[in-house]
């Protein structure tokens, strides 16, 4: 009788399949918590427009208007469900753009989310993915307000803390159109995804290549170190 396979033997089969680094992201929810992450912040950077001050700010005292706390919405993704949180104001005037009223699903902006969570994208690039991303004509005071938000939780993702020991990582690349001003360009995204010694997978981080061979690699298992590996 065959010895029953442990979590990480299972991704590795699947690796040997074919399938890539995308889709095992996705499959297995990480993709799911990313998109959720930055969609909810986009939303709080959102309210900040509307509202016209900063959560907790003081600026805020006697404006009229204020945070509500949040109500919950489900939206149909690439590779399941995602249970959101949508941040309501005291009026009940705010109306989030990204994620419209009536909108059931968010599909083909994996390779975009992915991205913009990777070390070495620019704000300018950030915010140009943010704008196709909204399927609406938004201002662009919103965009730079909704992109300073984003890079808030891009940043702390980038630099959070990692374990000591990942019996496994693997490497894969993705291929994304990343728009400058009026220029598009492919650029290559490296995904470095550990399995920790629970046998559960993590991203350990992503990066824009600026570097060829060696000192790219380097860099790379360099970040890792100093966040702890």
């Amino acid at each position: 009788m065959s010895k029953p396979k442990n979590r990480a033997e299972e991704l590795l089969d699947e690796l040997i399949k074919g399938k890539t680094a995308e889709e095992l992201i996705g499959q297995e929810g990480l993709l799911k918590q990313l998109t959720k992450s930055l969609v909810e912040r986009a939303m709080q950077g959102e309210m900040t427009h509307h509202l016209g001050y900063e959560k907790h700010a003081s600026s805020g005292n006697n404006s009229g208007n204020s945070r509500n706390g949040k109500s919950s919405k489900k939206l149909k993704g690439d590779f399941g469900t995602i249970d959101l949180e949508i941040p309501r104001d005291r009026n009940g005037s705010f109306e989030p753009q990204i994620i419209q009223k009536g909108q059931s699903r968010f599909t083909g902006f994996d390779d975009k989310i992915i991205s913009m969570y990777s070390r070495g994208m620019t704000t300018r690039e950030i915010s140009e993915h943010l704008k196709e991303i909204y399927q609406v004509e938004v201002s662009a005071d919103l965009i730079s307000q909704v992109t300073d938000s984003v890079m808030t939780t891009v940043i702390e993702w980038q630099n959070r803390p990692l374990d000591k020991v990942y019996p496994i990582l693997i490497m894969d690349a993705l291929i994304v159109k990343v728009r400058d001003g009026n220029h598009v360009q492919n650029k290559a995204f490296y995904l470095a995804l550990g399995i920790n010694l629970q046998g559960t997978k993590e991203i350990l981080g992503i990066w824009v290549e600026k570097t060829e061979g060696a000192k790219f690699w380097l860099q790379i298992l360099t970040d890792l170190k100093n966040r702890g590996v």
